[in-house]
């Protein structure tokens, strides 16, 4: 098993104690997607919304809900998805990010110290996963994380850009909360 670099852990853990003195946080976000032959698919933009454990995501119709303990995910159509919050460990949501997720199921390396930003590439543990590895890039004045690239075993390439960071909002426990009636009346949950 390969050995954790100390200094990808320190700027881990920096970020880390960080974004635990924040009360909540909100930012917008941009998910670029190009294929392994090079084909760019687009830009998706969206907001986010975080506060201890709990989150919002939005992008477009496609709404995603943590109340801390489930994960309701609204397709944008007529799918809402429940699942549980460690059952969602595979994907790199605003909670894995909020958590040291990187200490049990990624080895890391900090990959570059040049210039304003950290640059740390995470390779994630259990080989089953559809992640080869993702870098992630640390504002060091913000001690922040403000992009990740994230590889999957097809050689894809998914771009997150997270930018108008206010990590002073005030953002209200209701919106974390899943209410049915907001969704369309024929709208499934499957959980």
């Amino acid at each position: 098993m390969a050995q954790n670099d100390p200094a990808a852990k320190k700027v881990l853990d920096g970020v880390n104690a960080k974004i635990k003195t924040f009360k909540a946080i909100t930012a917008t976000f941009s998910l670029k997607s190009v294929t392994s032959k090079g084909t760019n698919n687009g830009v998706r933009t969206g907001s986010v919304s975080l506060k201890g454990h709990k989150y919002l995501m939005k992008q477009s119709k496609v709404e995603i809900i943590c109340d801390g303990s489930k994960i309701y995910n609204f397709d944008g159509n007529k799918t809402i998805t429940v699942s549980g919050v460690d059952d969602a460990g595979s994907t790199l949501s605003p909670q894995i990010l909020l958590s040291n997720f990187y200490d049990k199921d990624y080895t890391y390396k900090l990959v570059s110290s040049v210039g304003t930003f950290y640059q740390v590439e995470l390779v994630p543990n259990d080989k089953r996963k559809n992640v080869q590895k993702i870098n992630i890039f640390i504002d060091k004045e913000k001690n922040f994380i403000t992009k990740a690239k994230v590889l999957d075993k097809s050689n894809n390439t998914i771009e997150l850009t997270i930018s108008n960071t206010n990590t002073n909002a005030s953002v209200s426990d209701d919106i974390f909360q899943f209410n049915k009636n907001k969704y369309p009346k024929d709208v499934e949950i499957l959980d």
